[in-house]
């Protein structure tokens, strides 16, 4: 007589051939039919969760994507406004220089001053004021000369 081992909560298979030794032993530990159906929810919860976290990845790549077109159109405009700054500084150095000032005061029929004239802080005149002198109109192309300050000091 052979003695079979039996284990507690396990069921001894049934519709199935007659199993000697080590075969027999493993069969006895295989699950039933009811152990299948409690296996489709676990595998419908992994398909769901893999599907969901593919669809996330695809949602996260394309938020990614348009954020980098959105810094590229922000570094382009960036640039063009720097390039636009710099070029407003230069017409700004330009006008700024003293040769180009002093062209548009004679174009504005400006003059240069005479000698100046500086108050102390005990409010007398130090140093003799001089007038300012209109230079002579000449013909374009022409040296301008101007004329020496008089010997006399007006103010004394």
């Amino acid at each position: 007589m052979s003695r079979k081992p039996e284990l507690k909560g396990w069921p001894e298979p049934k519709g199935r051939p007659e199993l000697k030794g080590r075969a027999a032993r493993l069969a006895r530990l295989l699950p039933t039919g009811r152990a299948q159906a409690a296996r489709t929810p676990f595998v419908l919860l992994v398909v769901v969760l893999l599907g969901g976290g593919l669809i996330g990845l695809l949602v996260l790549n394309s938020a990614l994507s348009e954020g980098a077109f959105q810094l590229d159109d922000i570094q382009r405009e960036t640039k063009n406004l720097t390039d636009e700054e710099q070029a407003l500084q230069r017409d700004i150095d330009a006008y700024s220089a003293p040769d180009a000032l002093q062209r548009r005061a004679r174009e504005l029929g400006m003059v240069p001053g005479g000698d100046p004239a500086f108050l102390g802080p005990d409010g007398k005149v130090k140093g003799a004021p001089g007038a300012a002198h209109a230079p002579l109109l000449l013909a374009p192309g022409a040296p301008a000369t101007t004329p020496t300050p008089s010997s006399s000091t007006p103010g004394r």
